[in-house]
């Protein structure tokens, strides 16, 4: 296959997916949700939607122009996908692929059926990609490895994969900035990037910056009409335990019946919960964002006003650019 036979057949996947009927997507989700309880029928749709972005033709040429991917040597490429929110291995599954490698995919075991999905309908379009996706339980044959999982699983990653070329990602997380200025529109899309997947993602905010003295008042009030989140009862028994605990501990937190609000210097905040800390100035800010800049996946702010940032509500809207942990994939498998 020539680069542009690869183009074409992820750009007509795109079209595919786009083509999906709502009764379509409802299917995808009790697929989903047979394995993992948390891909309900919006969050499967969401991620659907993400996806059919980063296949549109523009923005495929786009981030592909600066590369030269047509002398590639294909090798195989050893995938440990995380299972985390739904089909969130797809990046590097087009990555391998559009860049002429072989693919050796290691699913979570709660996302796997989605990606097979993708992966057969891709092969359905080009047939030639059969011969260049294997799922795997073992990568004892990749030439070279991407993984992705927490802190724990990067440093057996490290080790084991040590000798060959690899990107090992950890554990990230995403922070948002307030300054007590923002309008109901801006708190609420805030909302999305905390509670979107459930706040399962490495680009869902976990933590907030907020000046000293600030309430929390007005986001309680812009994302009240969320409550309904607690019709998810894995979300409630993580809210009630949550709950319990700070409680039971004395912790000073508010809470809105559906969210709980914690100060904290921690970054990753357990599901339901929203971690704060304040700042001073302007300069504390920066001061205390670059501190944690190496587990930071993305910071949000009202219409991206801090440099560095993006706007408040797309945390959960990466482009097809946008490479996890800022390291670049198509770069490092250009060179293998």
């Amino acid at each position: 296959m020539t680069l542009e036979n690869r183009i074409e057949a992820f750009v007509a996947l795109g079209k595919q997916l786009q083509n999906l009927t709502p009764e379509d997507r409802k299917a995808w989700a009790q697929v989903a949700a047979s394995r993992n309880p948390w891909f309900d029928a919006d969050n499967v749709s969401w991620a659907l939607d993400g996806i059919i972005t980063m296949l549109d033709e523009q923005y495929l040429r786009e981030w592909l122009y600066p590369y030269h991917l047509k002398q590639v040597t294909p090798k195989k490429v050893g995938v440990v996908m995380a299972g985390n929110i739904p089909m969130v291995g797809f990046h590097d599954f087009l990555s391998v692929l559009i860049s002429g490698h072989y693919l050796l995919a290691k699913p979570s075991s709660e996302d796997e059926l989605l990606m097979k999905r993708l992966a057969n309908m891709l092969i359905g379009i080009e047939p030639a990609f059969g011969n260049r996706i294997e799922f795997v339980d073992l990568l004892r044959d990749a030439d070279a490895i991407i993984a992705t999982g927490s802190d724990n699983t990067a440093r057996y990653f490290e080790h084991y994969f040590a000798k060959r070329p690899h990107i090992i990602r950890k554990n990230r997380t995403s922070i948002g900035v307030l300054t007590g200025h923002e309008e109901k529109d801006d708190l609420q899309a805030l909302g999305e990037d905390f509670f979107r997947y459930y706040g399962l993602g490495c680009r869902n905010v976990s933590k907030v910056f907020v000046p000293e003295g600030y309430t929390f008042d007005k986001f309680f009030e812009a994302n009240q009409y969320r409550s309904s989140i607690l019709d998810h009862h894995k979300y409630q028994n993580n809210y009630d335990y949550n709950k319990s605990i700070l409680l039971v501990n004395r912790v000073p937190h508010f809470d809105n019946g559906f969210m709980l609000v914690q100060q904290s210097e921690k970054l990753v905040s357990p599901i339901s919960v929203l971690f704060y800390d304040t700042f001073s100035s302007l300069d504390d800010l920066r001061h205390k964002l670059a501190k944690v800049k190496d587990k930071t996946q993305v910071v949000v702010s009202a219409h991206g006003w801090l440099e560095g940032s993006i706007p408040f509500g797309e945390a959960q809207i990466p482009m097809v650019w946008d490479y996890a942990d800022g390291v670049d994939t198509l770069a490092f498998l250009q060179k293998l």
